[in-house]
């Protein structure tokens, strides 16, 4: 992966967008600070070939931004010959004499513009560096924020890149995908995600028209016509300080006037100053201006200079300057080249016509004209707006009118500020709310204006119509708080409703049980009756008070009232889901109706208190016949389950991989067969792979429940199901097996239904999603590992099964949610979504602090897993054979085809593809390498990082590109024959590159000393060893000094084979393991043919028979 970065450069007259790319390799750079005077070549920045390619491959090709020369550029040969020094026809080689090999222009030759920038960037220095020699290297940009013990200066880098003209940079930075930034494929860094925000604001200036024409007089004495941004309101001037508050740090340490290349920006040799010489950083205002004043400048350019300036008559009867600087304005050409007197005039005329906004146009703007709308007085009708200067960093502080008057100064100090200036700023501001606001103008007339009365019409439009224009004008405006939330419901007619829980018991609550519940008509936080409304009604007034509080009555909220009294009041009913939507704030209209307030008490308060916060449920004790113990965040995991299942809503268990989302299940159903509310037989969906494994938590934690696995062709069917299923508590079947037998499943009434690995119904349309609705439960549950909440479609799937209806349809969810957020990167929709969602989804992260407290620091697990038909079939054609010829040989030949038989069994076991020599795994399929699939998805959904040990070379070979098509990510696989120069690449790329492969394959042999991978929190034993001492130290490459993170170990087992029967022989004699299997698999050889026979032979029952269901 890489990382495309880039910068707005303050160069000549216009500036430009600098961008260029970060890739990964051995980020050192060896150099003798006495006799280098180069500054060293960033060694992770790719050259402009390589960015050049990358951004083809990326389907954003440059030469789609920049335009073609029109005179015959440097190829990048010459221009990375002009850029330093340090370059050679195969490399780059500093004075250290370290080589990075990256790919020159001497294998490819582009004819673009290109430019070498010099920029200060976090570096590592080490302090125990040779004498007389640093070995430093640059921070990786995906690195910046994480926690790390070497100190970081600021070291000047040099890289290559291209430089884009305005009008090319607002195309580039439009054409960035907005989810570029997001999730593992993110490629913009923070730089370039910055500006492309920026470009969006500039994009809403131009559509408000905030821009003005202007002239300037440049450093050479010449004219030039351009478009200025105007930042004259208050919302633009907060966000000129929150941008440049937000700004990155390296944003601002480009270094000035070093640089070179075809923009005239250097020569070269600026580079042969000081080595560790930084500028001061930028001013974030001085850069973000320049960005706006010169990509505005190119986007009205181009949006008019299509047209003429003005009529040809007109345009004829203007002075030569006049004419000149609206040709400036409109064309490619900025210069205006006139009289000197006539543009003097110009000068002054420009500057008379702009003088109401030359405090904002200098951004000197401390302080504003601000209009404060106070209530009427006891017993009158008019409202009083008055008059104020208010400080534009804190919006309390105010001076009043008459102060002002009183103070004819120059400079007022007023509660330890001080004014500049505060009659004329004050009048300046009078001036322009004139021109908006003439109703006011009679005040003006006074000699010294304070304040002006309006009658409650006037104040109804100035707060609806008058108060937003003010302050997009730069003024301040200030009205009562019971009426300056616009946007709000709080302060409407609307009704305020307070629910309870019926009082009768009814059993089961579900998502659209009705609710007792009474209605009161209410407005501006205050209760009224049906007499009072109909007084303010009478009134007659969009402005009414009630108890000394003003509120705005709305015509068509009173129509709307009305219309309720009369026909619909009667017909109100609230359902549990109803007051779900209203404590998040989902819902906010019953009947047409606002509802501005909702209370719940009883019960319902403290279902709603629960939800909003899972701590508050009391952990469910460890059940008593369950075999094991709890940890306390699966008690509290169990409790959830518990507690939603009583109200009979929809849950979804989705904690990471490895927290144990199968037992805190098992101990929910045993707790509910304890207190004997298991009435009816559950049943658990779950891939194929997982089905034994199920059968085995079971049985192991829950021996007292009964569970029948339900698949293969021996399966009961019919009357038969029916009679069988009665006698079980857990009924698992496969995903595959749902939608052929859903007739037989709809049948039975269960009183839950589970998913396993619930993203298998992520998509709504597919058979098995369609047939898994058709089922009827008192209760449903989804576990997954994945974390939904990212993946909206997947999020709706699940969600419409635990709780159908309650997200809407798909098509609505898709109109009001997911097209918002991932689309248009909709905050408000997010926020809103999650307060929906979030009763019904229990996450937990092994990261958190609670949660690691709780896990040991390294977790052990078997995965059982079946066999395809496939693999069954070969298995037992192999050990039927070899049997019968083990059983006529003797000594050593004997031993020899014993250890022979147990390879061909274990790479049956692995994949039949490689025992059959074949060159893809296409062709068969294999049920320990679709749980690998599986938990690899998990395993990057949480972005954490996975060895994969075998002890075949030739499985990882089939492994590996199989991986890297069905998972999408590069990965690596490290071997025996691995060169030395490859393995070190790999591990240092695996540990320190941020966007490194997070999945690496291992032989057994080649990896299982000797390396250090800490990085890796997930190690997969796919197949066995049977010495644990060796499985044991290939986990410690992993589980060893340096790791920070809970490591899982996840040991596959294929059930019914040798696999399983010697794992369980030696889970038994655990104590003696190391004796008993201490020769690796030397000991088996040692068993006579019947112990073989028993230990070989396939357990039918283990077979995945996909066929035959």
């Amino acid at each position: 992966m890489a990382i495309l970065h880039g910068n707005w450069l303050l160069k000549n007259q216009k500036g430009c967008l600098f961008i260029w790319g970060e890739t990964w390799r051995s980020p050192r750079a060896n150099f003798e600070p006495n006799e280098s005077e180069d500054i060293p070549v960033h060694p992770l920045a790719m050259t402009s070939v390589e960015l050049s390619e990358w951004l083809v491959s990326q389907n954003m090709a440059i030469t789609n931004f920049i335009q073609k020369p029109q005179v015959a550029m440097p190829s990048l040969r010459d221009a990375t010959r002009t850029a330093g020094k340090a370059n050679a026809a195969t490399g780059r080689t500093s004075k250290g004499g370290g080589m990075l090999t990256r790919k020159t222009a001497s294998t490819t030759e582009i004819s673009l513009p290109t430019h070498s920038q010099i920029i200060a960037l976090p570096t590592y220095i080490p302090e125990n560096s040779a004498e007389g020699t640093s070995t430093i290297f640059p921070v990786h940009s995906a690195s910046l924020g994480l926690e790390t013990d070497s100190p970081q200066y600021l070291q000047p880098w040099r890289v290559e890149g291209f430089c884009l003209n305005p009008s090319e940079a607002v195309k580039f930075l439009a054409a960035i995908p907005l989810n570029a930034a997001k999730g593992e494929d993110a490629f913009l860094g923070g730089d370039l995600r910055f500006w492309s925000q920026v470009s969006r604001w500039g994009l809403d200036l131009i559509s408000r028209c905030k821009f003005l024409p202007r002239i300037d007089r440049q450093s050479d004495g010449a004219f030039a016509a351009k478009w200025q941004v105007l930042l004259d309101s208050a919302v633009d001037g907060t966000r000129l300080e929150k941008f440049s508050a937000d700004m990155p740090l390296v944003c601002r340490t480009y270094q000035e006037g070093l640089g070179a290349g075809d923009w005239g920006l250097g020569t070269g040799e600026e580079f042969s100053q000081s080595l560790f010489y930084v500028d001061f950083p930028i001013e974030p205002q001085e850069l973000l201006l320049g960005f706006l004043n010169s990509t505005i400048d190119a986007q009205v350019r181009e949006m008019v200079g299509s047209q003429p300036p003005t009529e040809a008559k007109a345009m004829a009867s203007l002075s030569i300057a006049v004419r000149q600087w609206l040709q400036a304005l409109t064309s490619e050409s900025y210069a205006v080249n006139a009289d000197a007197n006539e543009i003097e005039r110009l000068e002054a005329a420009l500057k008379a016509w702009t003088m109401p906004l030359q405090y904002q146009l200098t951004l000197k703007t401390l302080f504003r004209t601000c209009f404060q709308l106070r209530s009427p007085e006891s017993g009158e009708t008019d409202w009083t707006l008055a008059y104020f200067l208010q400080a534009a960093d804190d919006p309390e502080f105010v001076v009043d009118a008459a102060t002002i008057w009183n103070n004819p100064v120059e400079r007022l100090v007023y509660e330890n500020r001080t004014i500049e200036q505060p009659q004329e700023t004050f009048l300046r501001g009078l001036g322009v709310v004139s021109r908006l606001y003439p109703a006011i103008a009679p005040s003006f007339e006074t000699e010294y204006p304070q304040s002006s009365r309006l009658n409650p019409i006037q104040a109804y439009e100035f707060i609806k119509a008058v108060a937003w224009r003010l302050e997009d004008s730069g003024l301040g405006v200030i009205l009562p708080p019971s009426l300056a939330n616009r946007e709000g419901w709080a302060n409407r007619l609307g009704l305020k409703i307070t629910a309870e829980t019926p009082k009768k018991k009814q059993g089961r609550l579900g998502l659209q049980s009705l609710l007792n519940f009474q209605w009161q008509l209410a407005i501006g936080g205050q209760t009224i009756s049906k007499a009072e409304f109909d007084k303010l009604v009478a009134l007659n007034s969009p402005l009414v008070e009630i108890n000394g509080e003003w509120v705005e009555l709305r015509p068509q909220d009173i129509k709307t009232a009305q219309t309720f009294f009369t026909t619909r009041k009667d017909q109100m009913a609230l359902s549990l889901e109803d007051a779900l939507r209203f404590s998040t704030g989902d819902t906010q209209v019953i009947e047409k109706l606002p509802v501005v307030s909702f209370e719940a008490s009883g019960a319902l308060q403290e279902l709603i208190g629960a939800l909003s916060n899972n701590q508050a449920i009391a952990p469910l004790p460890t059940p008593a016949g369950f075999k094991g113990q709890l940890r306390p965040y699966q008690e509290r995991g169990a409790a959830w389950l518990s507690f939603l299942e009583r109200w009979g809503l929809g849950a979804c268990l989705a904690d990471d991989m490895g927290l144990g989302k199968t037992i805190q299940f098992i101990a929910f159903l045993l707790h509910l067969k304890e207190q004997d509310a298991l009435e009816n037989p559950t049943l658990l969906v779950c891939p194929t792979s997982v089905l034994g494994n199920w059968e085995r938590e079971v049985n192991k934690f829950a021996p007292s429940l009964k569970i029948l696995q339900y698949h293969g062709d021996k399966r009961p069917k019919g009357k038969a199901f029916l009679e069988a299923v009665k006698k079980y508590d857990l009924i698992v079947t496969s995903y595959s097996l749902l939608h052929r037998d859903i007739k037989s499943l709809e049948s039975v009434s269960w009183q839950i239904i589970v998913l396993d690995e619930a993203q298998n119904v992520k998509n709504s349309e597919a058979k098995q999603s369609k047939a898994v609705r058709q089922l009827q439960a008192t209760f449903r549950i989804a576990l997954t590992g994945t974390p939904v909440e990212n993946r909206l479609q997947e999020l709706w799937s699940i969600l419409d099964f635990l709780n159908p209806g309650y997200l809407g349809n798909k098509q609505f969810f898709q109109r009001r949610f997911a097209m918002p957020i991932e689309k248009y990167g909709d905050t408000a929709s997010l926020g809103q979504l999650r307060s929906l969602v979030q009763p019904f989804i229990l996450r937990r992260l092994k990261s958190d602090r609670d949660i690691i407290q709780d896990l040991p620091d390294k977790q052990e697990m078997t995965v059982f897993c079946g066999l395809t038909a496939d693999q069954a079939a070969l298995y037992q054609q192999v050990v039927e054979q070899s049997l019968a010829d083990i059983a006529s040989a003797e000594g050593l030949q004997r031993r020899g085809m014993i250890l022979a038989l147990l390879i061909k069994l274990k790479q049956i076991c692995n994949h039949p593809a490689q025992y059959l020599k074949q060159a893809t795994l296409e062709q068969h399929n294999s049920a320990k390498l679709l749980r690998l699939e599986e938990m690899l998805e998990e395993v990057l959904a949480e972005s954490d990082r996975a060895l994969i040990f075998t002890q075949f070379a030739e499985w990882g070979k089939l492994l590996k590109p199989y991986l890297e098509k069905q998972l999408g990510r590069e990965i690596f696989f490290l071997y025996g024959s691995t060169s030395k120069k490859q393995r070190e690449e790999m591990i240092d790329r695996f540990q320190h590159d941020p966007q490194g492969p997070p999945i690496m394959i291992l032989s057994l042999k080649a990896g299982g000393v000797g390396l250090n991978l800490t990085r890796a929190n997930h190690v997969f034993h796919f197949d066995r060893w049977w010495n644990p001492a060796v499985e044991n130290q290939a986990t410690d490459r992993v589980f060893r000094i340096g790791q920070t993170r809970n490591v899982q170990v996840h040991k596959f087992v294929c059930t019914g084979t040798l696999e399983e029967k010697i794992h369980d022989m030696i889970e038994s004699k655990k104590q003696l393991a190391e004796q008993v299997v201490g020769a690796g698999e030397e000991w088996l050889t040692e068993l006579d043919t019947d112990q073989l026979r028993n230990l070989l032979i396939l357990d039918r029952s283990a077979v995945i028979d996909d066929d035959a269901e």
